[in-house]
């Protein structure tokens, strides 16, 4: 398998996931070229108990305004990237078609909460549904993408057809907090029954108020789930 990579890096050479240049073929175990880790920015250890979303340094509070707003239905949420560092990134992912950059989000990801990850008892990662037309559109689900690579590198088992986006709902971006959640109510659908589950981790690309993963965790703690995390690859300051 490692030999038919190599092959194929070198007909179809990867691409940064920072800046979009060609990775030289020495860089393509690094999956980002040297220059381009500099810019990124990662979470770090002053977040909200809650979101994860980082805290600024003259907040006294656990807890960032929105979450001390907000009741969510999850138990605590991570995220590996400040969104502004890698915003563009995520863009390309989700809707150019850089489907490799997942490998480097996953890599990423298990060296910096791999074993914190691990130490929660998780029973499945849950990436996040597309509705069925858009992802025909699209052509993959981008939460499916990085869940998977992750999936592999952790050992947490992903289900892709747990959980699934009975109709289209507008784009969050254009909402307000009210309208995210009025766009997502009876949004989600548990589908299999047979499956159950005492710990799971919702993936999805961008945390922002947590409307959609308050809408599926709520599935899944009426299907009888009593723990649900939550991670994302980018989530920005608190409000």
């Amino acid at each position: 398998m490692q030999v038919i990579e190599n092959v194929l890096n070198l007909i179809y050479p990867r691409r940064c996931p920072v800046c979009d240049n060609v990775l030289r073929y020495k860089e393509s175990k690094d999956l980002v070229h040297e220059e381009c880790k500099k810019k990124i920015r990662y979470i770090g250890s002053h977040v909200c108990a809650k979101c994860g979303k980082p805290l600024k340094l003259t907040d006294q509070s656990e807890y960032c305004a929105d979450c001390m707003a907000i009741r969510h239905r999850f138990n605590r949420g991570f995220s590996v990237f400040s969104y502004r560092s890698i915003s563009g990134s995520i863009y390309r992912f989700k809707y150019m078609g850089r489907r490799e950059y997942a490998d480097f989000y996953a890599k990423e990801t298990a060296r910096k909460l791999g074993k914190k990850l691990n130490r929660l008892g998780i029973d499945a990662i849950i990436p996040v549904p597309m509705h069925k037309d858009k992802q025909y559109l699209r052509g993959y689900n981008q939460a499916a993408e990085y869940a998977s690579k992750l999936s592999k590198l952790t050992g947490i088992p992903m289900y892709d057809d747990v959980i699934v986006r009975t109709r289209a709902t507008r784009p969050m971006k254009e909402l307000d907090l009210r309208g995210r959640r009025n766009n997502l109510k009876k949004a989600f659908n548990i589908i299999r029954n047979d499956v159950k589950f005492k710990c799971i981790l919702i993936i999805d690309d961008i945390y922002t108020t947590g409307s959609t993963i308050d809408e599926i965790a709520h599935e899944f703690q009426m299907a009888g789930v009593k723990e649900i995390y939550f991670l994302t690859l980018a989530i920005g300051q608190t409000t």
